[in-house]
């Protein structure tokens, strides 16, 4: 009974507030609609997802049927060599692990393929061969043959077979340059140095070249000096060349000597002239070299001596840098020639007008390749040593006059004004030398030769 009153006032309250209860059940069937779409998973739990494991054996073929499939897979076998003297077409091919008459008798008759045996010799030359012996391609690459192209550019010679025939290729494409690090330790001279560290010759020449006018490498040389650069390596076709060294630019340098560290960085400025210059901006490009050959050795230098023909002590007016018969020599600085042709004891001379009253003379010269009048630039050849006049053997006598009186060549070029940077172009060259200093310290840490990519 007493249920039955309760339910009886709740219908009675409901009738009269039909209206109020109806709002009030919407607003909380929407709040609990809500509340459910916010907190509802978008996605079951991954843990309440079934899971299966399949197992299924794998059975090897039979060992038969394995030495079949090996027996019919078609071998290809690749290998390289450079080309020789005394090459000819069988030599060569024999030497690649080709045997393949017929490839011979191509490389014999044919005039694109015939030029694999011509001229210079040292060609880089990859062959491909089947597990017959059988040539299936040669590729050999060499200097560019056009005088244009030679340094920057490469000659490809592609020799195909197609069924029982043969076609020959001749292209010529671009070399591509590789940054690669370099360091060593002086302990005998710059040349071992860099023989140690697999440096190209050519790197060696202008590592010497860009910190001529700092260290003389003759004299000034220490034990345990060092040195540290990034240069270019050229590759054609991804391959290293062995022409030309196979070497480009040096990119950033640093040596110490003596106590004293000393760094360069080649660098183009805004108008696009390229050089060496210093981290701090300071060109190395001075406006005398520091020798008027790439790299020499010094036999007599500016002072008194005993003179090997006269026999007796006379003051020595210039430098003598001892070098082979034909070894080019260039001028050290831009002028005009004054005189070129033969003086005495001097045999063949060439003597350089310069701005501000000075002049170099290069004396005992097996031949003189300016004519007077001529202007010539900085580091332009001149002529070839030799030993003409009153020389006792092939070497270069240099002199170095400033209003008529002879001074230390040696001084007189580190002395020498440098040419100087367009100040808008210092940004970029500071930051470029943050960045050559952090691989020149690498450099130091991994050794020679290690390749920096393309």
């Amino acid at each position: 009974m007493h249920i039955e009153r309760r339910l009886r006032r709740v219908q009675e309250l409901a009738q009269r507030h039909s209206r109020g209860l109806a709002t009030t059940a919407a607003v909380l069937l929407a709040g609990f609609g809500a509340t459910a779409f916010g907190i509802a998973p978008l996605a079951p739990d991954a843990a309440d997802l079934p899971q299966r494991i399949l197992v299924e054996p794998v059975v090897p073929a039979g060992f038969e049927s394995q030495l079949d499939a090996l027996a019919a897979h078609s071998l290809e076998l690749s290998r390289s060599d450079l080309t020789r003297i005394s090459d000819t077409a069988d030599s060569v091919l024999k030497r690649l692990g080709v045997s393949d008459t017929a490839a011979a008798a191509f490389l014999r008759s044919d005039p694109t393929a015939r030029r694999l045996l011509e001229g210079r010799t040292g060609k880089l030359v990859q062959a491909r061969a089947g597990d017959d012996g059988r040539l299936l391609e040669l590729i050999a690459r060499y200097p560019a043959e056009r005088t244009e192209d030679f340094g920057t550019h490469f000659t490809r010679l592609t020799i195909e077979r197609a069924g029982e025939q043969f076609s020959a290729k001749l292209e010529t494409a671009e070399l591509s340059s590789q940054s690669r690090l370099a360091s060593g330790s002086i302990q005998t001279s710059l040349w071992a140095a860099a023989d140690e560290a697999r440096l190209p010759d050519s790197i060696t020449v202008q590592l010497a070249e860009i910190f001529s006018t700092d260290i003389d490498f003759h004299r000034e040389l220490r034990r345990a000096d060092t040195f540290s650069l990034v240069y270019e390596a050229l590759t054609a076709d991804g391959e290293p060349i062995t022409w030309n060294q196979g070497s480009g630019r040096v990119l950033a340098a640093e040596f110490v000597a003596s106590g004293r560290t000393y760094q360069a960085l080649w660098f183009r400025d805004t108008s696009g002239r390229g050089g060496y210059f210093a981290f701090d901006g300071q060109s190395k490009r001075r406006t005398f070299l520091a020798s008027p050959m790439e790299f020499s050795r010094i036999s007599s230098g500016f002072a008194m001596r005993f003179h090997p023909i006269l026999q007796t002590w006379r003051r020595h007016l210039g430098v003598d840098f001892a070098a082979p018969n034909g070894t080019p020599v260039r001028s050290v600085g831009a002028g005009v020639i004054e005189f070129a042709g033969r003086q005495n004891g001097y045999g063949n001379v060439v003597k350089i007008s310069h701005a501000n009253e000075r002049s170099t003379l290069y004396a005992h010269l097996s031949r003189i390749d300016v004519r007077l009048g001529q202007r010539v630039e900085q580091g332009q050849r001149v002529g070839a040593v030799g030993a003409t006049g009153w020389a006792t053997g092939p070497h270069l006598h240099f002199e170095f006059q400033v209003r008529g009186q002879n001074q230390d060549p040696l001084k007189v070029a580190k002395a020498s004004d440098a040419v100087l940077i367009d100040p808008a172009a210092k940004p970029a060259l500071a930051a470029l030398a943050r960045s050559a200093k952090l691989q020149l310290d690498a450099a130091n840490t991994m050794g020679s030769g290690d390749s920096l990519g393309e």
